[in-house]
């Protein structure tokens, strides 16, 4: 039987890196290593508290930043101040992320988790991080607008500087309070969560910047964006490995007697990445957007920034706490669900967007 190769579709995971396609697995490994060096180790906690930046570890402090700088290192600045030739689309991002988002997730976390104190917190703190990371990647396999995924990512890499404290305090605090919740003793302040966020998010993000500025002035966009941006890539997920080993290592107990408290972290993410995705593309197609800018608006709105979240987390409540642990469980849902997503985006392109949409 002859195949016809030029009309084979290639794949969107065969356009993936083999560290990048096969990053659920890498996670679940990180976990075993982890879960056996808490076993081996029973000291570990103490070891590591013996040196800290702030509130956190410093062994942590610098895988949290190993996870951080490369992704920052990647969002064209200069794109912020460039003009949106359709301003529905920057308004309605802005719509998603930062008031359906975390309200959506909170509502969740409380609906799924009201007997888990701090997995619900953790959960919330995951929804209030919006993606800055992996999002260019579900963008560019699902061929959306690379321009508008760079403004969107610059744009949010900044509100969350501004913005994370203030509804931090917000959704773990007030509203809980007004709607006569109980939050368990949970006492946040705006300053924890700020200076969680200005150290590891705002360091590495003036790292990024920094860098992205002398190193085009220096040698060239075209030399930082093929060469330099691929050697440091990798390093952001050997410092999510890292610190999920060490998460992992310094809960073992908690997640071994207690399995079915990771699946259910696990449900109130997969309904919120469904619900973001589908809703934000239908909303788009109502709105009768493009399909490559529908595409950079839905996967901005589903996905998250796992690694400021499990930063914050362990800032605030401490590496051992479960609230890192939900922050940790996170990348191992979002990413085989994202790639999932890419062949949906894919199948509505052909199915929706086989004649151009006025």
């Amino acid at each position: 039987m002859n195949v016809d190769t030029a009309n084979v579709e290639t794949p969107p995971t065969a356009k993936l890196s083999t560290l990048d396609r096969l990053l659920p697995v890498w996670i679940g490994v990180a976990m075993l290593v982890g879960l056996g060096l808490g076993r081996m180790f029973d000291d570990l906690d103490e070891q590591l508290e013996r040196v800290k930046l702030d509130s956190v570890s410093l062994p942590i402090a610098i895988g949290l930043f190993a996870m951080m700088y490369p992704v920052l290192a990647k969002v064209k600045y200069r794109s912020i101040g460039s003009v949106v030739s359709d301003q529905r689309s920057l308004v309605l991002s802005l719509v998603l992320n930062w008031l359906i988002g975390p309200a959506l997730m909170f509502a969740l976390a409380w609906l799924m988790l009201p007997d888990l104190p701090e997995y619900r917190t953790g959960l919330i703190i995951v929804g209030l991080a919006r993606c800055i990371a992996m999002v260019l990647i579900w963008n560019d396999l699902a061929c959306g607008d690379r321009e508008l995924a760079a403004v969107l990512v610059a744009i949010n890499s900044l509100f969350q500087i501004v913005a994370y404290s203030v509804l931090g305090y917000f959704y773990l605090d007030l509203l809980p309070g007004w709607l006569g919740l109980d939050s368990d003793g949970i006492d946040v302040t705006m300053w924890q969560i700020a200076k969680s966020v200005l150290i590891f998010l705002g360091v590495p993000l003036l790292a990024g910047f920094l860098t992205r500025s002398f190193g085009e002035r220096a040698k060239g966009t075209e030399w930082y964006e093929q060469r330099f941006l691929p050697k440091i890539g990798p390093v952001a997920l050997y410092g999510l490995l890292f610190t999920i080993v060490i998460l992992f290592a310094l809960q073992g107990d908690r997640i071994t007697n207690q399995p079915w408290d990771v699946a259910r972290i696990a449900l109130p993410l997969l309904v919120y990445f469904a619900i973001m995705w589908f809703g934000s593309f239908a909303i788009g197609l109502r709105m009768h957007l493009p399909y490559d800018r529908n595409a950079s608006i839905a996967f901005t709105a589903a996905g998250n920034n796992f690694e400021l979240a499990i930063a914050v987390a362990i800032g605030v409540f401490g590496v051992s706490s479960g609230q890192a642990l939900a922050g940790v469980v996170g990348p191992l849902i979002e990413v085989p669900v994202l790639v999932g997503l890419v062949y949906v985006a894919l199948w509505a392109k052909r199915r929706w967007y086989a004649t151009p949409v006025a």
